[in-house]
């Protein structure tokens, strides 16, 4: 994203030359495959990349190697998806010997149903379906367990009975990259269903989660806020909401919903103004942390990028710049950036995740740098849950084989993708108008309503 050519060669030739994945080491399945696969798949992606748009990032004598690592890596996190009843995988593996035997029966949904974007390139680029057939399979598993009533998922559930263990149905911890992973697999890969299934989970959300005033930018009542209830009934659970429910902005942005977008995102920036941090869980009804530590989560500013790229309102500069200097005044250490153990107490702890530089540093970075390739190239970008960059490339949008996709027997010809919409009774406009790009992007009584809220002012 920077240009640096020579760091990518010298970071892609170190991967090839020492990374090996025949290790006795058991991992998460989700995190492996957001983290290690879609970060080797972007990767090549960019070297084999003919229009080469970041500058010259192809490496010399170069023969898959990261294609074949990928291919590697998905073998061995495959046993996650055998002997289980239901098709949800496994929530941990073991590279060497598959499944442990004492393994969990439970898993979270998130974990489970945001495999499909990594599994699903990786199949295309390969031309073999077996990736994506588990990936979407365990999707549309999870998908056929929603509450008849309320049409909800849970957190939680039982791999083998189906049975759901958590049924807090939220968009933080545990749900959050399910609904991001529907919308970007209909972007990536062009498949209806996906687009149906996100449309109707962001109905129902809509119908059930969403709590406050009808219309972000008019209207009495209390700002717009997305609560955690109960998946079968709809009824509120706890009064806490979490920073990674904070990257839900940005996916309403994605859908043209920005109105929404921006009063979701103003509120959680009202809580970073008050601590200059997230906390991974803030009770809105106290108005104080639940838990306090913050480990230099990206998803507020993920949502100000998506936010700044869709209004072009320099308000969003502001909030990064506030972002940027908070990280800079309270996290700083002397080899990184520490995670904060209490927000309050600014207390540091001795770990630096590897998405602070992943998704933090590289959203905070394109947002100032709009003269960037992935703004300029005339090339569409689309970001995995991870932050990794994948070029929206028409060779995804067609499958190489012919055997069917779970679900799908019968439906010989593929049906023209539905249009991307947002279905959302308050309000559905794709860009704010220009008249209001130099305004706040919230007319300030509502923001102060928001600031008292959180206990600023």
């Amino acid at each position: 994203v920077m240009g640096n050519s020579s760091e990518f060669q010298k970071a892609v030739k170190l991967v090839i030359d020492t990374v090996s994945f025949d290790k006795d080491s058991t991992v998460q399945v989700f995190e492996a495959t957001i983290r290690v696969l879609g970060s080797l798949l972007s990767a090549h992606i960019i070297i084999t990349d003919t229009k080469q748009p970041f500058g010259d990032m192809t490496i010399k004598d170069y023969d898959n190697e990261l294609l074949h690592l990928a291919h590697d890596l998905a073998v061995r996190l495959l046993p996650a998806f055998e002997n289980t009843k239901t098709g949800i995988p496994y929530p941990r593996v073991n590279l060497k010997k598959g499944v442990p035997p004492d393994s969990h029966n439970e898993t979270c949904t998130a974990g489970a149903g945001s495999l499909l974007v990594e599994f699903g390139i990786l199949s295309r680029l390969l031309g073999d379906s077996t990736f994506e057939w588990v990936a979407r399979r365990a999707v549309k598993a999870l998908w056929s367990l929603r509450s008849n009533n309320t049409g909800l998922l849970g957190n939680v559930v039982n791999i083998q009975t189906g049975h759901w263990v958590g049924k807090q149905s939220g968009l933080g911890a545990g749900s959050d990259s399910f609904y991001e992973y529907l919308l970007k697999s209909y972007i990536l890969f062009g498949e209806k269903e996906d687009l149906e299934m996100f449309n109707a989970a962001y109905q129902n959300i809509q119908n059930h989660l969403r709590r406050g005033r009808e219309a972000c930018n008019e209207g009495e009542g209390d700002p717009p806020l997305y609560v955690n209830v109960n998946m079968y009934t709809g009824q509120l659970m706890n009064t806490w909401i979490d920073s990674l429910q904070a990257f839900f902005p940005g996916l309403q942005v994605l859908i043209g919903d920005v109105e929404d977008a921006i009063c979701l995102h103003a509120f959680y920036y009202a809580i970073w103004k008050r601590y200059g941090a997230l906390p991974e869980r803030y009770n809105w009804q106290l108005q104080a942390p639940d838990v306090p530590f913050y480990p230099l989560r990206p998803e507020l500013v993920e949502s100000t990028y998506l936010l700044y790229q869709a209004t072009k309102n320099p308000f969003y500069l502001h909030v990064g710049m506030d972002i940027l200097q908070s990280l800079e005044k309270y996290t700083k250490a002397k080899c990184g950036y520490a995670t904060l153990h209490h927000v309050v107490e600014k207390t540091k702890e001795d770990r630096m995740e590897s998405f602070f530089l992943s998704e933090t540093c590289k959203y905070l970075y394109l947002l100032f740098d709009e003269e960037n390739p992935v703004h300029k190239s005339g090339n569409k970008f689309m970001f995995t849950t991870e932050g990794h960059v994948v070029s929206v490339d028409e060779r995804f949008r067609t499958s190489l084989w012919e055997d069917v996709l779970p679900g799908e027997e019968g439906s010989a010809q593929k049906a023209k993708p539905a249009e991307l919409k947002a279905a959302n009774f308050s309000s559905n406009c794709n860009r704010v108008p220009d008249e209001r790009r130099y305004l706040l992007p919230l007319k300030s009584n509502y923001m102060r309503q928001i600031d008292r809220m959180v206990g600023l002012i």
